[in-house]
């Protein structure tokens, strides 16, 4: 799994502060080779411009929307083109037009052929100061944030305390269980959206560990705060193989905040001796068979990472998954695994 590139769409209505996103990730991802396509509505890229020399490659789509103007080969193109190996890109932002449709741009990266692209989840983007006034006169945005994986309440410095909790609070009520964070000037955690870029190859418990991360922050800003400080990241090793229903179950209804998951699993089931890569972002879920290394032990380790995310109980619920009898599960207990493996 370590060749398939993740595509993030990052969306939102027009001056929610994408491209501010797209800049600090660029600029704070601590070595990670991020592929860019930035979609613009008009002749003038100027999104395009504000990016323009911190970005590995990148490939702009002007003169319309990314979801109803750019015939789908050409988008399948520009995704070859960045995943070609030489270019060595890890991740792939799209920036939609503030005009964009999520929906058919999560279709356009579900359906790519391309067996090294798969869906990185959707963020979109508010506006913590316009979002009331935006939202009347467009409510297609409600819509569009219960497609969601990722709600990130930008310029959340520009309202008071209570006016932020009451308008997270009525995302919440919208998206349901995805995470809804706040922050200032599209400031995010790279790591709550893709993995850096590692010299070696250490556990997968540690691979999405933050800790790396704590110690890269400008404390002299005025008003500084960690932001991380939402963040929640949950390790979980099991030498006992897992109940597969028990864990598709977990998967399908996740712990509130929860936005992505990864990791290999082994399962309590008659004859089945594969390894299981497990992919979760949002509510999208994969699950890849394959091979135990020579040697290598057949434990299962996952790793949450959330916002907002209750550490205690997703543990809790992760422990649960763990089958506990003496006889071996029957085939037919890995019906809900398959349903969610990659052809």
């Amino acid at each position: 799994m370590g060749a398939v590139i993740p595509v993030v769409i990052v969306a939102g209505f027009l001056g929610s502060g994408k491209t501010t996103l797209l800049n600090y990730l660029l600029r704070n991802n601590r070595g990670t080779r991020i592929g860019v396509v930035v979609n613009d509505f008009g002749a003038v890229n100027i999104d395009a411009m504000l990016v323009a020399g911190q970005v590995d490659a990148m490939v702009s789509l002007g003169n319309g929307c990314v979801c109803c103007a750019v015939d789908v080969s050409e988008l399948d193109d520009l995704f070859a083109q960045l995943a070609q190996p030489r270019n060595a890109v890890d991740v792939i932002v799209v920036e939609a037009s503030g005009l964009a449709e999520p929906r058919n741009l999560i279709r356009l990266v579900i359906a790519n052929p391309n067996p090294r692209i798969a869906y990185g989840g959707l963020v979109e983007v508010v506006d913590a100061e316009q979002f009331a006034s935006t939202s009347a006169k467009h409510p297609e945005l409600v819509t569009h944030l219960r497609m969601a994986d990722l709600v990130l309440v930008n310029k959340a410095d520009r309202i008071e305390a209570q006016a932020l909790a009451g308008l997270r609070a009525q995302l919440a009520d919208w998206v349901g269980q995805v995470p809804v964070y706040a922050t200032t000037h599209g400031r995010i955690d790279p790591g709550l959206l893709f993995d850096d870029r590692v010299p070696d190859q250490p556990k997968v418990a540690e691979q999405l560990s933050f800790d790396i991360l704590l110690d890269d922050h400008d404390h002299d800003e005025p008003g500084h705060r960690h932001f991380h400080d939402d963040y929640v990241s949950v390790a979980f090793t099991s030498e006992r193989a897992l109940h597969p229903r028990a864990l598709v179950a977990f998967l399908e209804d996740p712990p509130s905040g929860l936005f992505r998951a990864k990791g290999c699993v082994a399962f309590a089931v008659a004859g089945e001796r594969r390894k299981f890569e497990v992919h979760l972002v949002g509510r999208h879920v994969v699950f890849t068979p394959g091979t135990w290394a020579r040697g290598e032990r057949r434990v299962s380790n996952l790793v949450l990472i959330g916002a907002g995310m209750d550490a205690d109980l997703a543990s809790k619920r992760l422990h649960d998954t763990v089958f506990d009898g003496e006889t071996p599960l029957g085939e037919q207990e890995m019906l809900g695994v398959w349903r969610y493996v990659t052809q």
